[in-house]
């Protein structure tokens, strides 16, 4: 599948609008053709781009941040919330349809997140998303687990659950512009390689400790972490263009 889908985008996708005869969104002239580019440089545009951008702190919050989303989301509630609640005397069924109200409401969030995202700063945005989401997790512990007290968790912490996709996206194509997306992709990895850690450490603590509190309570704590260290981004520029025209 993976190179079926390799193959679709080598004959099918186009890198500019001027490949299709196109201007780019809102131009009222025509576009200077970019430099050729050999196939050897295609293969490693992904590896200089990470050069570049490695020397950005920007890069490095965004990096990290997006780490805390992984291990706070996919890694983390999404592997052993129905196990969580079962530890509690939660039957699998409520549990996992629980689950899915949190994907139900993470729907509506991520949409209004970028709705919210094209009109206010992407900081702001983000700080408020992780600190919110790290205050949700450290709730959980005290809602009883009751189905009231899970239900509010679900719908707030669903609210949240991918709402820092869009602005992580938008303040990456701000300030790495047109490699914005070979850069993401290594943003995305840092979230990938959270999600990983945090999976195999809730699995961890359940094992030593006979309990997933400690791990949420981690979470959270890192979520609140995240949220301080965006205020480390100041730079507007775009810092991969810059370094590749230097």
């Amino acid at each position: 599948m993976l190179l079926v889908a390799t193959v679709t985008v080598l004959v099918l996708m186009r890198d500019r609008p001027s490949d299709l005869g196109l201007r780019p969104y809102g131009a009222t002239g025509d576009a200077p053709p970019p430099p050729p580019q050999s196939f050897a440089a295609m293969l490693t545009s992904p590896l200089v781009a990470l050069r570049d951008a490695s020397g950005s702190v920007t890069f490095w919050v965004l990096f990290g941040t997006f780490f805390v989303c992984g291990a706070s989301t996919n890694g983390l509630v999404q592997t052993h919330f129905v196990s969580l609640c079962g530890d509690y005397g939660i039957g699998t069924v409520t549990a996992a349809g629980l689950l899915a109200v949190i994907g139900l409401f993470d729907l509506a969030g991520t949409i209004g997140s970028g709705w919210l995202s094209d009109r206010y700063d992407c900081r702001w945005l983000l700080f408020w998303y992780y600190g919110l989401r790290g205050l949700s997790l450290l709730y959980l512990p005290f809602s009883d687990f009751s189905f009231y007290g899970l239900s509010l968790f679900a719908v707030f912490y669903g609210l949240d659950w991918v709402a820092t996709v869009p602005p992580t996206v938008k303040l990456t194509a701000d300030r790495f512009g047109e490699r914005a997306n070979l850069v993401f992709g290594w943003i995305f990895a840092g979230h990938q390689l959270g999600a990983a850690t945090a999976a195999y450490g809730a699995g961890f603590s359940r094992t030593v400790y006979e309990t997933y509190l400690p791990a949420f309570f981690a979470a959270g704590a890192l979520c609140l972490f995240a949220s301080a260290a965006l205020m480390l981004i100041r730079d507007r520029r775009p810092v991969v263009a810059a370094a590749a025209t230097a």
